[in-house]
């Protein structure tokens, strides 16, 4: 009897595992003491990498070319008990980049990660403003995502967080043996590069 209750005890053990660390909560430390400045960091896809990536123990510097979205982003993550600064940015101005990296820099020492979202070449400068409006009229079209739907292998369209995980990976020690791999998480649409 007292073998099958160690048994049945360290199977109980690795299942805690296993779902506290599917739930996200083995997961905080990963990225410990690590600086991680995020571009475009205060909705959507890059918002999700910032807190993700906090989540996993960096220190996150979010920026945005308006200041109450940086307020509003910060504010959010840091009620969540995150380690999370901003300010605003435009990268496609040379002078808010470098105002960026040095706050950064200022206030943790260095930078050990840094995710853009955006072009930051000059000729891509006012892009940012044109993909915008782009990106909100086709999402607007339900007939146009009905069709995108259609042809994914999971029949709907991805959220943020679900491209937060593989960044916060490919920034990680777990990932310190991967070079020049693309990694393509698209719902199982096809791609190209």
């Amino acid at each position: 009897m007292g073998r099958v209750g160690l048994l049945l005890g360290g199977c109980a053990r690795t299942w805690k595992s296993v779902r506290m660390a599917s739930s996200g909560m083995a997961r905080r430390g990963r990225l410990a003491n690590k600086v991680a400045l995020v571009t475009a960091s205060t909705d959507g896809i890059g918002f999700a990498i910032a807190r993700r990536l906090a989540q996993d123990g960096a220190h996150v510097v979010v920026s945005s070319r308006k200041q109450q979205n940086v307020d509003r982003a910060v504010a959010v993550l840091q009620e969540e008990g995150l380690s999370v600064t901003g300010t605003v940015c435009h990268v496609g101005k040379a002078e808010d980049r470098e105002r960026l990296v040095a706050m950064a820099v200022n206030l943790h020492g260095g930078i050990d990660i840094l995710v853009s979202n955006a072009a930051v070449s000059p000729l891509f400068g006012n892009m940012m403003d044109a993909t915008e409006e782009i990106w909100d009229k086709l999402w607007m079209d339900k007939e146009r995502e009905k069709n995108i739907k259609n042809s994914m292998r999971i029949s709907r369209l991805g959220e943020p967080k679900e491209c937060a995980g593989i960044v916060s990976f490919l920034c990680s020690e777990d990932a310190s043996y991967i070079t020049g791999e693309t990694v393509v998480v698209g719902g199982g649409a096809s791609s190209r590069l």
